[in-house]
């Protein structure tokens, strides 16, 4: 056995060098080695032949009783976070950045407004404005042999670039106007034409935190008048300069400077430049109802208009837990008289001499304001207001043309008046106030036309429907009667109408509004009639 084993070893150890030395004959052309090489594929054993499969035996489950804790436990132990509701996030729903109306009427009125807001983050915003309106046709003047063939039309562009600091906002605006139309016939041109522009510059605090709180802006503002009487091509530049500055001194305390300068230049007329200055020093209160404000205007001028004015600035109001808010006030203040405010009483007068400022001395007033969780409310008030050269419109008949022209002279009156309203949901509100005013002044003042338009009577009437989502109809009556003008008649005002816009998509309406249905011929200001039964329709679009 051992030299069986002896000789096997030797085997395995000569075996390899044997191998080693066979070496393949070369090919010749009648013996070659041909290798074939086959695919690996083993054979697989038929699994039908596999018929001894392991026992499996059932698993024995013993249930156990399940013990329950009825010890009642207070609610104070459970966690409040055990399980929190789900709820969605809100978000109010983002308002489309453009708008576009277009209409037309039937006095070939022109009715286009445009507006689109860009924003750039959440800090700097552009918003632009266009619009224009106006009307060309002819205009009845009391002489059924005489119409007046009138145009008027009204054109504005604005930019206005806002920027948001941490702590301070930044805010540029540009604004430009013109206004072309007809003169009133008889008078020194056939045609005016008032321009205007300004550029606006202006800073504010919005940080709660700051110990002062402020806003300052400056205003540089130009105004040119093409026709005139007795100067053409008259201008005025204006530079306007305001400050408000308040912080707190105590709990629901505030003291607090409001400051304003205007810079007023002229030229091609005969006008001064001047230099009126408002300082207004304050002290404002506010807590459990309560508000209060107590400060004093100071007015001094420079140069033109030489005078020391005083007025109040007075207000207290307080607010009953029932939805009641009583309130008596005391203001004043100045208005300039300058070229914007005289084409917002009438583009169809002229300064024919520079007109002193406007004061108003004081404007007294006790109100109370009411409202209930029904959608009623209701305002009612009264009150006195004195006015020092106010602003009126002159007789033709003081000048030897019927050209319309502006004076100043001292005027009060005693006023009560009441607003009603009601809303019931988005479907219905109406409105309806009234204002009832008792002009005195001087017999001298009278006879040269100081209360020939001044308002006695002043009422609106509104009914606003939304019968079904995307109709929205208004109904509405304006009426505004004349004080007495010595002598003079002046038809009141009377202008019933209604309008309506229903919306096709969820961006784009159509809308109607008819004017003056009661086709009455009234004025708004000296020989200027208004149109009679006027349409205007159009489109509407936000996008």
């Amino acid at each position: 056995m051992k030299r069986n084993l002896t000789y096997a070893l030797a085997a395995c150890l000569l075996l390899p060098a044997a191998l080693r030395a066979q070496t393949q004959q070369p090919d010749t052309t009648l013996n070659r080695t041909v290798v074939v090489e086959q695919e690996y594929a083993p054979l697989i054993r038929d699994a039908a032949k596999v018929n001894a499969l392991p026992r499996v035996e059932e698993p024995e489950i013993t249930p156990r009783p399940v013990e329950y804790d009825a010890a009642p436990a207070p609610a104070t132990q459970i966690p409040a976070d055990t399980l929190q509701a789900f709820s969605a996030q809100e978000q109010l729903r983002r308002a489309t950045p453009g708008y576009l109306r277009v209409g037309y009427g039937n006095y070939n009125n022109l009715d286009v407004r445009a507006n689109y807001l860009f924003l750039f983050g959440q800090r700097d915003r552009l918003n632009v404005t266009f619009a224009m309106d106006g009307m060309n046709g002819e205009l009845e003047t009391g002489d059924p042999a005489y119409l007046w063939d009138a145009f008027h039309y009204h054109t504005r562009a604005a930019l206005d670039y806002t920027h948001r600091f941490d702590r301070v906002s930044l805010n540029a605006a540009g604004h430009f106007g013109l206004r072309n139309f007809a003169m009133l016939p008889g008078g020194v041109a056939s045609r005016q034409k008032l321009t205007s522009g300004d550029v606006h510059i202006g800073v504010g605090s919005h940080d709660e935190s700051l110990p002062v709180q402020f806003r300052a802006e400056t205003n540089l503002l130009l105004y040119q008048r093409k026709q005139g009487y007795p100067n053409s091509d008259a201008q005025e530049v204006a530079v306007r300069t305001r400050a408000d500055i308040w912080g707190t001194v105590a709990e629901n305390q505030q003291v607090g400077v409001d400051l304003q300068m205007n810079n007023l230049f002229y030229r091609h007329n005969l006008y001064q430049d001047y230099t009126p200055l408002s300082l207004t020093p304050y002290y404002a209160y506010e807590a459990n109802g309560w508000k209060l404000r107590a400060g004093v205007h100071v007015d001094p001028a420079f140069s033109f208009g030489q005078k020391f004015r005083v007025s109040p600035d007075v207000l207290v109001q307080y607010a009953f837990p029932a939805r009641t808010t009583l309130y008596v006030q005391a203001r004043g203040g100045r208005l300039l008289n300058d070229f914007r405010r005289l084409e917002a009483l009438s583009p169809y007068a002229e300064p024919t001499a520079q007109l002193d400022a406007t004061y108003e001395q004081l404007n007294a007033a006790l109100g109370v304001r009411v409202g209930t969780l029904a959608g009623f409310g209701l305002h009612l008030y009264g009150g006195y207001q004195n006015l020092k050269d106010d602003l009126f419109f002159r007789l033709p008949g003081a000048l030897d043309t019927f050209i319309p022209t502006f004076g100043v002279w001292n005027t009060d009156n005693f006023y009560a008046g009441a607003e009603l309203t009601y809303s019931y949901r988005d479907i219905v509100t109406f409105t309806a106030e009234g204002c009832y005013r008792n002009w005195s002044a001087t017999d001298e003042e009278k006879q040269a036309g100081a209360l020939a338009f001044k308002p006695a009577f002043e009422g609106n009437f509104r009914l606003e429907i939304r019968p079904i989502t995307p109709l929205h109809v208004q109904v509405g009556y304006l009426i505004e009667s004349r004080t007495d003008a010595g002598g003079w008649s002046i038809d009141p005002v009377s202008n019933l109408y209604v309008g309506a816009n229903y919306s096709f998509f969820k961006n784009f309406a159509i809308y109607a509004r008819l004017d003056n249905l009661l086709n009455k011929n009234y004025y708004h200001s000296w020989l200027c009639p208004t149109e009679g039964i006027n349409v205007v329709g159009g489109v509407t679009l936000r996008f």
